[in-house]
């Protein structure tokens, strides 16, 4: 399925309706059912399809974030933001029985403790903020803190536990378990030394524990995987909770810890080199002969699957171009039902793949392949 911009009307008209999207980058399929979350990130909202759509085109049946299906603007255009309020919200996931979004520029994330079924339904809670009013990157401090954030982009669950990709900090929080308090800090750092340092890649240049830009988090076999998309690589962790400033145990898309070029150098990518990864999401063993590791290779306008993770794993599979060694927004042509422009978000739900495909404004639904 296709939701927001049709083929034939690229580029895509930016109008904010109940079937407009304007560079989604995030998008959750709660069951397989239904019902479908996306963040509509440029019309600064949240749209809600109550069952799974099984047409393109379909219409939202909810909106959180502005007033109605026509509106649009930073906060709803409110002058002071609430907790049914967001600005350039972008990863969004099932959360216990709600639901959790990364509202990046009010440098917060929104808990929903029961899924929305209805309309500006306002968040429980939210973290990064002392109360639902401010929006201040770091709450207006030059360094980070446990209950800070900046910038946030991803966020993450896995059952237990609570991750959010702290973009503008450089770094991954983890809560080990739900919180319950408005701005509760985080249990453990990943990416910096401390919880108040905020430096690229820690200050000291890119290695196996620094980051410069992670966005999107994953659990796959009981291992942690971040989107480092600054630094054109994917680190992954022998374990669900590292701890604060544990380095990966594996990095994906680059040679070494330390090298941190696009397509490891060379203009036309491989399947062993990324290019500004933004996007990943884990498929599990109900459906395939074990886990798989799906990446959203942004820049590169492609996805990535990796069947295996290991020190010298590199991609098996592919959608989006027609060989490993192409590139290019909907491979240099108009978009189609199988291109891709700029996805930044990726996520699965029993046999069916999620992606905002941003720079095309729309989502696709994907069936899983065996």
């Amino acid at each position: 399925m296709i939701l927001g911009a049709e083929m034939a009307d690229l580029p895509a008209p930016v109008t904010p309706s109940r079937t407009s999207l304007f560079g989604p980058r995030g998008g959750c399929l709660v069951s397989p059912d239904g019902p479908l979350w996306v963040a509509d990130t440029g019309h600064h909202r949240l749209l809600g399809w109550r069952r799974r759509p099984d047409h393109d085109q379909a219409p939202a049946d909810w909106v959180i974030g502005q007033k109605d299906f026509a509106s649009e603007g930073r906060n709803g255009k409110r002058a002071t933001p609430d907790a049914a309020s967001v600005n350039v919200p972008t990863g969004i996931t099932r959360y216990g029985r709600g639901l959790a979004v990364a509202d990046a520029w009010n440098h917060r994330v929104l808990i929903w403790n029961e899924l929305p079924e209805d309309s500006r339904v306002p968040a429980d809670l939210g973290l990064g903020q002392p109360d639902c009013r401010s929006v201040l990157a770091n709450r207006g401090r030059l360094d980070a803190g446990p209950g800070t954030l900046n910038w946030c982009y991803g966020v993450h669950a896995d059952g237990e536990r609570l991750y959010v990709a702290d973009t503008g900090n450089r770094r991954v929080l983890i809560w080990d378990r739900p919180p319950v308090e408005q701005g509760q800090p985080a249990d453990a750092v990943l990416g910096q030394e401390d919880m108040t340092c905020r430096d690229e890649n820690a200050g000291r240049g890119p290695d196996a524990a620094t980051m410069r830009w992670p966005h999107q988090i994953a659990v796959i076999d009981g291992r942690l995987a971040v989107t480092d998309a600054g630094n054109n690589r994917i680190m992954v962790w022998n374990t669900p909770r590292p701890e604060s400033g544990q380095p990966a145990d594996l990095i994906l898309g680059q040679a070494a810890p330390d090298q941190v070029e696009h397509n490891r150098g060379r203009y036309l990518p491989d399947a062993a080199s990324l290019n500004m990864p933004y996007g990943l999401a884990a498929a599990g063993s109900r459906f395939t002969k074990g886990s798989r590791l799906i990446v959203a290779d942004t820049a590169n306008s492609r996805l990535l699957g990796y069947d295996d993770l290991s020190a010298d794993a590199v991609a098996t599979r592919l959608a989006g171009q027609p060989d490993f060694a192409s590139k290019g927004d909907n491979r240099w042509r108009n978009a189609t039902r199988d291109s891709l422009c700029w996805p930044y978000a990726v996520s699965i739900c029993e046999r069916t793949v999620v992606i905002a495909d941003s720079g095309n404004n729309r989502v696709l639904l994907w069936d899983l392949a065996s």
